[in-house]
């Protein structure tokens, strides 16, 4: 991987006046940017690729149809495996506890568990979700101020954009990282590259600790073996790769496997074969998407919105 420096985030700050700033970078294919940290929320999505996000509590895959959100003052690094699009959204939080809300809007009877909102989550993006994050202005501050009426317009894409968060359904997408520092190094050189098919032996002479030793410490840490582990990852990346609609086959190839043995792991796994379980987390996120009925406050802000072009 490639690594950057956060890209900008000090010409995107959101304030009172503009508590949610939008911005977009085009990535290069296997780029890293490096951990850091802010103390606003951020929604991150790719438009076009997979998403990586590396945090204290694990590594969440995200492909372009999920977003993840990212509570203040965690710190994160975002890896993309292709070139894609990424976008940020930066949300102003005065209470964290209170979830994605405009400070001078009522949270639209939408329930709120603030200890959701209190670490990293995999969101599905609702069709209209996406809109309203194309739709965001996202000039940066060493740009000409926008006009008022572009302001007012932002306001209310916003207001709209974190109702739609708020009750966008959590995807479990992701692996569970250690603490031990050689372990992680090892376990986020896997989740980089899960086409690799080394043996643990192979893995553990990177870490300069014995394989009996990294054996060790995947059951003390992570509770499982290294093997039971990484096919965990590939899990994670299939069903990243699924949702993007790649046949079976196709996702074998990416993962480095052949299809029978792609097919034998899915089964060993999970206890179903590869079409049934992939074709069943595909089929749950589309109901969840298509499933939801537009309530009346999204209505009233649509035509607010509509009425102040």
């Amino acid at each position: 991987m490639e690594p950057v420096e956060a890209l900008h985030p000090h010409l995107f700050v959101p304030t009172p006046q503009r508590p949610v700033r939008a911005k977009q970078h085009r990535l290069s294919a296997r780029t890293r940017v490096i951990p850091h940290s802010h103390s606003w929320a951020q929604i991150a999505i790719s438009l076009d690729g997979v998403l990586h996000l590396s945090a204290p509590q694990g590594t969440l895959i995200a492909p372009p149809s999920k977003a993840v959100w990212i509570p203040p003052g965690l710190v994160h690094a975002v890896a993309m495996v292709e070139e894609a699009d990424l976008v940020s959204i930066y949300v102003l939080q005065d209470d964290p506890a209170q979830g994605p809300v405009l400070p001078d809007l009522p949270s639209c009877g939408v329930a709120c568990n603030p200890q959701d909102w209190a670490r990293c989550r995999v969101l599905e993006v609702s069709p209209l979700m996406r809109e309203l994050i194309t739709a965001l202005p996202k000039q940066s501050d060493d740009q000409p101020a926008p006009d008022a009426a572009t302001l007012q317009r932002e306001h209310h894409l916003s207001a709209l954009l974190l109702e739609e968060l708020r009750r966008a359904s959590e995807v479990h997408l992701g692996v569970n990282m250690p603490q031990d520092k050689r372990l992680r190094m090892l376990c986020e050189a896997v989740v980089a590259d899960p086409t690799q098919h080394e043996s643990l032996a192979d893995w553990a002479a990177d870490t300069g600790a014995s394989p009996r030793t990294v054996a060790r410490l995947f059951q003390q840490q992570l509770g499982c073996s290294f093997t039971t582990w990484r096919q965990q990852v590939v899990l994670a990346h299939g069903l990243s790769l699924a949702a993007r609609g790649l046949p079976i086959q196709q996702i074998a190839a990416e993962l480095g496997y052949s299809p029978s043995a792609f097919s034998a792991m899915v089964h060993r796994t999970v206890g179903m074969p590869p079409a049934r379980f992939f074709g069943q987390q595909a089929g749950s996120a589309a109901h969840r998407v298509g499933s939801g009925a537009v309530s009346r406050p999204t209505r009233e802000l649509l035509g607010t919105i509509a009425s102040s072009r």
